[in-house]
């Protein structure tokens, strides 16, 4: 992962709920933000990546309802 993504998520405490995420989400987060060419696209792409791990509940503008935050997890 490009340092620039860890930081923000260390700085904004989110570590814990990018990767508590599937990792076919944690992999289009990343491969989204970095195949943007310019940096302002980037710093938008990381930007909603950010919100949406902070809402929970939400993958690429789409409804994730696993994620939502509060929600209890079954036992298994």
């Amino acid at each position: 992962m490009p340092d620039f993504i860890v930081r923000k998520l260390e700085e904004r405490g989110l570590m814990a709920e990018y990767q508590a995420r599937p990792a076919y989400q944690q992999n289009d987060y990343i491969g989204w933000i970095n195949s943007a060419k310019l940096q302002g696209t980037k710093e938008r792409r990381l930007h909603q990546m950010l919100e949406e791990l902070e809402k929970g509940g939400v993958y690429m503008k789409m409804d994730h309802p696993p994620s939502r935050k509060g929600r209890k997890k079954k036992d298994s």
